[in-house]
């Protein structure tokens, strides 16, 4: 029986050692920057200069007024009414 305690804590011995974990690597968390609260406004800004104004052109001169036509003849009372072609049907 001393034997077989010998060989049983020799056999468990080397299967614990066989079964050798690695080293948990705690790795550390670098800290977040996180924004706090907006800050007070700032004073307003000054208010920018007008631009330029381009010069104004000149004004173009008047044109001449053209001739006035000659009064057309009366009708003698006739009247013409035009009709319109006959439509040809179409399939």
């Amino acid at each position: 029986m001393k034997k077989s305690l010998f060989a049983l804590a020799l056999v468990a011995a080397v299967g614990l050692a066989a079964c050798d974990r690695p080293a948990v690597v705690a790795v550390p968390v670098s800290p977040v920057a996180v924004p706090g609260p907006a800050g007070p406004t700032g004073a307003t800004g000054a208010t920018g200069s007008t631009g330029y104004t381009g010069a104004t052109g000149s004004t173009g001169s008047a044109g001449d007024t053209g001739a006035t036509g000659a009064a057309g003849k009366s009708g003698d009372g006739t009247t013409i009414v035009v009709m319109p072609p006959a439509s040809t049907p179409t399939n």
